[in-house]
């Protein structure tokens, strides 16, 4: 019987270590986290002041090697004249290093804010980043995708492909958050909510 209880108390343990290991996102209403940082261009980026100018639209992207991040860019990009006529911003944040930020403004001629999260501080702030398993890495190495490599860190993460949508008083006012990286926010979805 106390062998029983023992490994209850092991699996139960083990359960809930793996739920708090899964990115949950920001919820609508929360208010989203201050970051400053500079961009691929070299622009300081502080989310307070973007915010006293409009609404912002915040896109975490896994990387230039993706497809699916890359078409999304690609969305935005067509989309960022009518964000700027609702005076809103619009920025992507990856674990990508400059290098292959580069990579992906190429491919879609992004003209946004993109911002590579050395720290893993944005992704971590909004409960967007999670940490590949030995089976995912497998994979990537099987598909020639070093992500040591492209994020500059051996540490083998990603965010999930996250958008939000942040209102002026800094709330939360659109989620888009779904762990399938080939699912993304719907643009007339996006510009529903502004």
């Amino acid at each position: 019987m106390k062998k029983l209880i023992t490994i209850l108390l092991l699996c139960f343990g083990v359960q809930v270590i793996a739920q708090n290991e899964a990115p949950k996102g920001l919820k609508v209403g929360d208010t989203a986290p201050e970051f400053v940082v500079t961009d691929y261009a070299g622009n300081k980026i502080m989310l307070s002041e973007m915010l006293k100018k409009g609404k912002v639209v915040m896109t975490f992207y896994r990387g230039a090697w993706c497809p699916y991040c890359n078409k999304y860019m690609s969305e935005l990009q067509t989309n960022v004249a009518k964000f700027a006529e609702k005076g809103v911003s619009v920025i992507a944040v990856t674990p990508e290093t400059n290098e292959f930020v580069k990579e992906m403004i190429d491919k879609t001629k992004a003209s946004f804010s993109v911002v590579y999260d050395e720290h893993r501080t944005i992704m971590t702030d909004y409960k967007v980043l999670y940490e590949l398993n030995d089976e995912l890495k497998g994979k990537f190495k099987t598909y020639g995708i070093d992500l040591n490599k492209r994020n500059g860190f051996n540490d083998n993460v990603l965010p999930v492909p996250a958008t939000y949508v942040i209102g002026k008083n800094g709330k939360i006012e659109f989620v888009h958050f779904d762990p399938n990286y080939s699912i993304r926010a719907k643009m007339e979805d996006v510009m529903g909510s502004l």
